[in-house]
């Protein structure tokens, strides 16, 4: 319960930390079913409040998608979440983009090279990010 009432847990991830902690199999499987059927673990309220916090920290689905798919979630249940955030992908690009580079579109393919990696590794898809570049994503 005290792991629960800081943030919202996946339950795979909540075994992870309460294995860590010493606590027996037997008891984890039982108290993470029982915090289920209560509704106090929600593998969807997780996903939900995963995907909110990385995209007002900046990041792209690409990027949240593999972090949670290391979390041990369900592939179809994170691109599920994806779709439902609401989320407009080609505005957060173009608010980190500009956060991050002032605007400025690149001149040479240093720079170019340069903005695509960081806007890659936020985890944005290319497409878009070429678009940006080129000062056309709103096609």
């Amino acid at each position: 319960m005290d792991l629960l009432a800081r943030r919202e847990h996946g339950r795979v991830e909540l075994t992870r930390k309460l294995r860590g902690r010493g606590a027996p199999e037997e008891l984890i499987e039982a108290a993470l079913d029982r915090l289920a059927e209560e509704g106090l673990l929600s593998e969807s309220r997780y996903l939900e409040a995963y995907v909110a916090q990385k995209a007002r920290s900046g990041y792209g689905p690409a990027r949240i998608r593999e972090e949670l798919t290391q979390r041990g979630l369900n592939r179809a249940d994170i691109q599920q979440a994806l779709d439902e955030s609401g989320i407009d992908w080609r505005q957060q690009l173009e608010e980190v983009w500009r956060r991050k580079f002032s605007a400025r579109v690149p001149n040479d393919p240093r720079e170019r090279a340069k903005q695509g990696r960081f806007l890659v590794y936020r985890g944005f898809p290319m497409d878009m990010i070429n678009r940006l570049l080129q000062g056309r994503l709103d096609e």
